[in-house]
């Protein structure tokens, strides 16, 4: 292949993708098998030019995009692949820095010690706590579990009923017993009721999946220190807000946090995976993870940050996280949060006026979760005919048992037409 001339052209296939996402549908509309049936089943023996693997990406895999760059992407939390970080993506490819001693990679290595302080200043975190990346919120809480262990001695992980569904994943992976509490009425969970004497980690989340609540953190912090338990902070998707100063508030107490995660390729525009991860007792995370075999033994590897997680070999994903923060700036990311929540309170107030529809828990964040007026059966259906339209996609949770629609803004390039277009399908799909 000729690299100059054919990355060229992938370099124009991703910029006239970015032009016409706005005119794609959003949701796939292909059935489970379509793709498979239209690759082959063995590798080419000869090899192809690389014109030929665009053409099969617009005519094969394009049709199967769920097209997470949509403006009218309004599913899980809507998320950005922003063009400082696209660029970062493909130099770090190019560079092709595998992390896994300081020597093997010093720029990767203390760019990425810079960049996650960076961030923790930006959110307002304390000094001294020790940040790196690995690739999800999921890996990040595993870590933490381990530390939380490794420190206690215990077996027992303590969440919220609305936690992640990771907390449990991951506690079954490692053996852990999972003790789910209820939630009150504000769907955070309760700090009292139950006994932390065992308990290795108390897991708190500010921004569940389903309503975006808040756990009371200060409170579970000081209840969970207090029996020797660690405590462990799920802030994946809310926590880029603490950005700007008035969403603090569900800061509150993160303090005393023993690790946190935040996930900057939730809504700081940066293309999976990026998922930050702290801990203000550096000294024993890293002895739940450190082991040396003789290979990877040399005298200058102070910044081994495969010591501080399960893996060993590490991506060079430093390098978009520093492009978006440099191209952005902090004010930049600030403006675009702050537009994204005015969208949601701007959706949240046209639910609460129509007689038809109801908000069935507060809007926080950018988030809305909602419900038309009528049975389970017709929300589950409206769901249906609303995503299989193809203009916007939106997702459902259950509150209580009643299943509600959830409608998520995140995306960089959505726009109050966007937000506008989402409620006439809606009630264009609920008339039908």
């Amino acid at each position: 292949m000729d690299f100059r001339e054919d990355g060229a052209a992938a370099l124009e296939w991703a910029a006239r993708y970015l032009e016409r996402v706005g005119d794609l549908p959003v949701l796939a509309q292909v059935k489970p098998g379509d793709v498979l049936a239209q690759l082959p089943e063995s590798a080419p023996e000869q090899a192809e030019a690389f014109a030929d693997v665009l053409r099969d990406l617009d005519e094969v895999l394009l049709p199967a995009f769920t097209n997470w760059q949509s403006p009218r992407f309004f599913s899980y939390f809507a998320v950005t692949s922003s063009e400082p970080a696209i660029l970062a993506e493909l130099l770090a490819a190019a560079t092709n820095q595998v992390a896994i001693l300081w020597r093997a990679s010093p720029a990767s290595t203390e760019l990425e010690l810079r960049v996650a302080d960076w961030v923790r200043q930006l959110l307002g975190l304390p000094d001294g706590w020790h940040g790196h990346i690995e690739d999800t919120a999921s890996t990040c809480t595993l870590a933490a579990l381990i530390a939380a262990r490794h420190v206690t001695g215990r077996n027992v992980v303590v969440c919220s009923e609305h936690a992640h569904s990771s907390v449990e994943k991951d506690a079954r992976m490692l053996g852990m017993e999972l003790r789910k509490v209820p939630v009150d009425a504000e769907l955070e969970m309760t700090v009292d009721g139950y006994d932390l004497a065992d308990v290795a980690c108390v897991v708190a989340t500010v921004g569940t999946t389903s309503f975006a609540s808040v756990d009371p953190v200060r409170k579970l912090a000081e209840r969970a220190h207090a029996a020797g338990a660690w405590l462990h902070v799920d802030a994946a998707y809310a926590g880029s807000s603490w950005i700007c100063d008035e969403e603090r508030w569900s800061a509150d107490g993160v303090e005393l946090a023993d690790s946190l995660v935040v996930n900057p390729h939730k809504w700081l525009l940066v293309p999976t995976d990026c998922s930050l991860v702290w801990t203000a007792r550096p000294d024993e995370w890293r002895e739940a993870f450190s082991l040396i075999p003789e290979y990877l033994r040399t005298p200058d590897d102070a910044y081994a940050l495969s010591e501080y997680g399960p893996a060993l070999g590490r991506r060079f994903r430093s390098l978009k996280l520093w492009a978006v923060l440099r191209c952005y700036g902090a004010e930049g990311l600030r403006a675009i949060l702050r537009e994204h929540i005015r969208l949601a309170q701007v959706f949240a107030s046209w639910v609460e006026k129509s007689p038809d529809w109801e908000l069935v828990a507060p809007q926080r964040f950018s988030l809305v979760v909602f419900r038309r007026n009528g049975t389970d059966e017709e929300n589950e259906d409206l769901l249906k005919r609303v995503n299989e339209s193809g203009e916007i996609f939106i997702t459902h949770t259950k509150l209580n048992g009643r299943y509600v629609l959830r409608l998520a803004i995140g995306n960089a390039r959505t726009t109050e037409d966007d937000v506008r277009r989402a409620w006439e399908v809606l009630n264009r799909e609920a008339q039908r």
